[in-house]
């Protein structure tokens, strides 16, 4: 533990990502590059004159969080001058590349653009594409050009507290606006040069179209794309959610467990060229080869490109022989995926990836050593088991963060699914290189088919077993980094077990109750109004402190599975006590609130400035009812028409009465 807390480039990394947080959500440095290359340049030659080594080391550390600082401005097309939108105006035409397909929406075919020129000038910078589904039968490839005269629009916040942000996870990805596009308003310039990703694509499209003329299931032909070729698109929400429940969803995303049992694999298979003249070096070029030619088969995404070079560096540490060699290449690779993207840092699938593997090196051979099996059977059980567990402690806390629940099923999954992955996952590559050659016969097709379906039915079962799904679970982001913080001191106890060590294990326990019991006592002293926003329905929430009631005109089906009540119960960890009919009537500390539904009743007697709530798109004059009740506010809800909304709008600006909206504004707290 002393030798990787004295690994350089640990230290480095620290001061990388500290810089990348701060570039990306406090946007410090927007001086353009010629000041930062001067910053740069001075805090490197300050190195050199620094003497005192700890100075040094203090100064290094300043200096790698300008990196982190640098290369986030450095990847933010923003900052250039050929950025796209500082290109645009009212009659602006541009030219769109396919970048990425990605999964369609009910209405929408989705895809990640490049705008390669705006009117005739060259740009940068990418946009999220929607396609009309029901004006472009085929799908668009990757590398077509598109031309159109349609507008960018920025993406939208989310509406309701607790929601998935998505203008926010684009964000991340360098996507700040989009396009909505049907048949008729571009036109299709043909394929671009071919890039990387689009020959990749290409090939993954022939594999496909040799796999379809077996004739196989949905499900199973979208594992089998999945789990080989890297594309979970076609995989239905019922399947997905079979997965994620089961503890298995790993299985679907070419990530480090797969690229970490063919390093395995082709570790074994290629031992005896170690016995030649530097078969050694010959060994660990040909599995590095090999490792990228499966990321350009599964088309070079974000997973599979981190997955894959973890696993290089591993590959390369384990042919030095090196001590500590797992926790040494994971270091050095983080530290080397972040200088060229560290936007990686904000992606789920990064950090759940280095905290299992950190699970694995820091807590994995603890665990294995409280029992020991005595036959090879039992011992390879214990192995995958423990393996399990310590990955699962590495990622609960951000896992439970993220997803609010926790598969209790899901080392017995793990258990019995990780043995068999390196047999499917070689059987399928088998499959696919015969399908392309056009040799593969029906029956192992069949029989390969039958061993996915095995597993989907497998997974299947483990879900529906409800009894071990624990789900609504909340953890905020400051309990999570206390309790990864206990985490990591109870770590280090394990490993030397001294005094000293026990103390910060026991700070971290204390540091875990005391922000429990500060969340409780907010939670018990918090109240909130509040009017969601819901298309054709009414959603008002009266909070006191850890009760909740909810005024609804949703029918109990729909109640029950709504999505927008569920994520606000489970960010506030708060009980429900619904109310089915939307009270006309409220009172909320020393502010009353009138809702004017359908009826359009307004007349009560002893109302002073309320806050007036519009819904069900009441029949009445809105000048009028300004002038008799003179509300402090107007709030209306997606239950209205758009036109009377629009109508109402005009109305309350021309009477200076604040107005919101809760389609555009949101849903309104008070």
């Amino acid at each position: 533990m002393k030798k990787v807390l004295e690994y350089l480039p640990l230290h480095l990394t620290v001061g990388v990502i500290l810089g990348i947080i701060f570039q990306f959500y406090i946007q410090f440095w927007e001086f353009g590059f010629l000041r930062l290359l001067f910053v740069f340049i001075s805090f490197l030659l300050l190195l050199f004159a620094i003497r005192n080594r700890i100075a040094r080391t203090l100064w290094s550390f300043l200096l790698f969080f300008v990196v982190g600082i640098s290369v986030v401005f450095i990847n933010d097309n923003r900052n250039y001058k050929d950025y796209y939108q500082l290109h645009l105006d009212d009659v602006s035409t541009s030219i769109l590349k396919i970048k990425k397909v990605l999964k369609s929406s009910t209405y929408h075919n989705k895809y990640e653009v490049e705008v390669v020129q705006i009117n005739s000038a060259k740009t940068r910078g990418r946009a999220l594409l929607n396609v009309s589904k029901d004006s472009c039968v085929n799908l668009l490839q990757v590398d077509e050009l598109l031309f159109t005269k349609s507008d960018f629009v920025d993406i939208k916040k989310p509406l309701n507290p607790h929601q998935f942000n998505y203008k926010y996870y684009l964000a991340k990805k360098g996507i700040h606006q989009q396009l909505f596009l049907k048949k008729n308003q571009f036109k299709n310039l043909g394929v671009d040069q071919a890039s990387l990703i689009g020959v990749s694509a290409n090939f993954r499209t022939k594999v496909l179209q040799s796999l379809e003329k077996y004739h196989l299931k949905n499900d199973e032909l979208a594992v089998i794309n999945a789990l080989l070729l890297g594309q979970r698109q076609e995989i239905s929400k019922e399947l997905l959610t079979n997965y994620s429940k089961a503890g298995a969803i790993h299985i679907l995303a070419v990530s480090g467990l797969h690229v970490g049992v063919l390093l395995w694999m082709l570790t074994w298979l290629l031992k005896p060229l170690e016995r030649i003249k530097k078969g050694k070096i010959l060994k660990l070029c040909i599995i590095v080869f090999l490792l990228w030619m499966f990321a350009f088969i599964a088309g070079l995404s974000a997973s599979v490109v981190r997955a894959v070079t973890m696993f290089t560096f591993l590959a390369i540490g384990l042919s030095l022989q090196r001590k500590n060699v797992i926790l040494f290449s994971l270091i050095s690779s983080m530290f080397f995926l972040l200088i060229f993207k560290p936007m990686f840092l904000f992606d789920v699938g990064f950090q759940l990836s280095y905290l299992a593997i950190s699970g694995i090196v820091f807590i994995q051979p603890k665990l294995f050593k409280i029992y020991k099996p005595y036959y090879y059977l039992d011992k390879k059980i214990w192995e995958i088991a423990s393996v399990s567990i310590a990955a699962q402690i590495g990622v609960l806390p951000l896992s439970l963060y993220y997803f609010h629940q926790f598969p209790g099923l899901f080392m017995f999954s793990n258990i019995l699914i990780i043995p068999f992955l390196g047999a499917i996952l070689v059987g399928g590559i088998t499959v696919i290189i015969l399908a392309l050659l056009g040799i593969l016969p029906q029956f192992l097709m069949s029989i390969y088919a039958n061993i996915i379906s095995l597993l989907n039915a497998f997974v299947g079962w483990i879900a529906h077993q409800e009894q071990f799904l624990v789900q609504e679970i909340s953890l905020s982001l400051i309990m999570m980094l206390v309790i990864y913080i206990t985490i990591v001191w109870s770590c280090r106890f394990l490993i030397k077990r001294v005094f000293e060590r026990l103390v910060y294990v026991l700070v971290g326990i204390i540091l875990v109750q005391s922000v429990c019991l500060y969340e409780n006592h907010q939670k018990k002293n918090k109240t909130e109004f509040v009017v969601f926003h819901k298309n054709r329905n009414s959603i008002i929430a009266n909070r006191v402190g850890e009760k909740l009631m909810i005024h609804h005109d949703l029918d109990s089906l729909k109640f029950l599975q709504s999505p927008i009540l569920q994520l606000y119960k489970i960010g506030e960890n708060l009980e429900t006590d619904n109310q089915t009919k939307v009270s006309n009537f409220f009172q909320y500390k020393n502010q009353q609130i009138l809702v004017i539904d359908s009826l359009g009743v307004y007349h009560i007697q002893g109302l002073e400035n309320p806050i007036v709530v519009l819904q069900q798109s009441p029949k009445i004059n809105l000048e009028r009812m300004l002038k008799t009740l003179v509300p402090k506010q107007v709030v209306v809800d997606g239950s209205n028409y758009k036109s009377y909304v629009n109508r109402w709008k005009e109305t309350a600006e021309k009477q200076k009465t604040p107005f919101h909206d809760t389609g555009k504004n949101g849903a309104f707290k008070y």
